[in-house]
């Protein structure tokens, strides 16, 4: 990747990053000290962890149907805005639903899916995956941070103080975008109305999948840390604010465990066969978990199987989704896919929270496996992503004014093989993604010509 490449990569990781510490920093903690609200019960907690998570699967859709029609920076620091408003009013709330409130208005910044296709916009093809994965690891970055620190934290400074962390980290978020590039996209490339465009991405089986799988990580892992504080109270006899000592050397030891997974996914192409691998584990971790949940052992190393396959599923997601979106409309593809995310972490909380009232644990290990065995058999199914070609090419003399950048851009985005055409204007450059199989000599002469310059693809 060249230096644009990396620091867009890195400013967009970062963001995303710290928006995901609002989610994940509470999950490790909130099951046992949100017992303090005024009016808590279990089922109430497990609501106040999800609710994030339905605001955001609420919104996701409409913002990423508008972000494939106007500028996506702006979007994205009115959301950072909401989030950080949002963890200012649960930070000063003393009350079960206040905290519901303020979690409900923070996960209004519906910025996610936003944030990615503005990272798909300014990278090339043949780094896109690299880019993409890059993102996954930064959100699994944040999950090693949010449940480290989490417990050691709100030993510190109490559930208010880390709500007050979140917010500061929407804030500083912002400042990253300054060090992003501002791409001009063809807006012409998506001639849909909305509920055509919407519907498109919706009638795609294997786009489905991926949503449902995305839906299925985050119920998992938000019902799993419903369950697991408590658990590692009675059972382990660990208390609560030295969990983050536990959970730290698990996640790290999964994380290292899954980085060589996700280079092979990448450069060996071995993509689907590393995910669904990665669902098994989870399927096992928690079978693990539904027998031995009762001892120590049986306990850490279900929950380490659990943080090696998280990490490596999160990392391909999002790779794997922009190598299957359709061009002209990415955003609303991860906004599909965001919304089935942040619904998995809503239903996560709340069966968490109903699992935890009524039944014991290892029935309700037993009904969360199951749910990874559905899973399983759904991801199955996934056909291997395409891997498409990309070139960067200098932008032409006569292209001084957007308006001739923009009959530029529909006249190579005519030629037969080009899927898609991103244009950073500042740089005077364009990245265009190939199919290399629809190309013939006659393509590769037009695309010559309006080039200037001549293509050996």
């Amino acid at each position: 990747m060249n230096s644009s490449e990396l620091w867009a990569t890195f400013a967009l990781g970062s963001i995303f990053a710290l928006r995901m510490l609002g989610l994940f920093m509470i999950v490790p903690v909130f099951a046992i000290y949100g017992q303090s609200y005024t009016g808590a019960t279990p089922a109430l907690i497990g609501l106040a962890i999800g609710i994030y998570g339905l605001s955001q699967a609420i919104l996701q859709i409409p913002v990423s149907l508008l972000a494939d029609r106007t500028s996506r920076k702006p979007l994205i620091v009115i959301g950072l805005l909401i989030f950080a408003i949002g963890g200012a009013i649960a930070a000063n709330s003393t009350s079960i639903w206040g905290v519901i409130l303020g979690r409900a208005i923070a996960g209004g910044g519906a910025v996610s899916a936003v944030v990615m296709a503005l990272l798909a916009d300014v990278t090339r093809e043949e780094h896109r995956g690299k880019a993409m994965a890059a993102m996954g690891m930064s959100i699994a970055l944040s999950f090693i941070i949010a449940f480290s620190l989490g417990p050691i934290l709100t030993h510190k400074v109490g559930l208010s103080g880390l709500f007050w962390l979140t917010s500061i980290a929407g804030i500083l978020a912002m400042g990253l975008l300054l060090i992003v590039p501002t791409p001009m996209r063809a807006l012409t490339q998506n001639p849909l109305g909305i509920k055509k465009q919407l519907h498109s991405i919706l009638k795609l089986p294997d786009l489905n999948r991926l949503h449902f799988s995305i839906f299925s990580l985050h119920l998992l892992m938000i019902a799993a840390f419903v369950l697991i504080p408590s658990q590692l109270v009675e059972y382990a006899h660990i208390p609560v604010h030295e969990h983050g000592w536990v959970y730290l050397p698990l996640l790290l030891f999964g994380f290292i465990l899954a980085i060589p997974a996700i280079i092979v996914a990448e450069a060996k192409r071995r993509m689907r066969r590393i995910f669904v691998s990665g669902v098994a584990l989870i399927a096992a971790s928690l079978v693990i978990l539904t027998i031995f949940d009762q001892t120590r052992v049986g306990l850490l190393v279900g929950i380490g199987l659990f943080f090696i396959a998280f990490n490596t599923l999160e990392a391909l997601l999002p790779s794997w989704l922009a190598k299957r979106a359709p061009v002209a409309a990415k955003a609303t593809a991860m906004g599909v896919n965001a919304s089935s995310q942040f619904l998995g972490a809503f239903f996560g909380g709340v069966l968490g929270g109903q699992l935890l009232t009524h039944l014991n644990s290892q029935v309700s290990w037993a009904i969360l496996a199951g749910v990874a065995c559905v899973w399983l058999v759904v991801a199955a199914k996934l056909i291997s992503p395409p891997y498409l070609s990309s070139l960067a090419v200098r932008l032409p003399d006569h292209s001084d004014k957007p308006h001739g950048v923009n009959e530029w851009v529909v006249n190579l985005l005519d030629v037969d093989g080009v899927e898609d055409v991103v244009v950073l204007l500042e740089q005077r450059v364009a990245y265009l993604k190939i199919d290399k199989t629809k190309m013939n000599e006659l393509t590769r002469a037009q695309l010559s010509n309006l080039l200037g310059q001549n293509v050996q693809i």
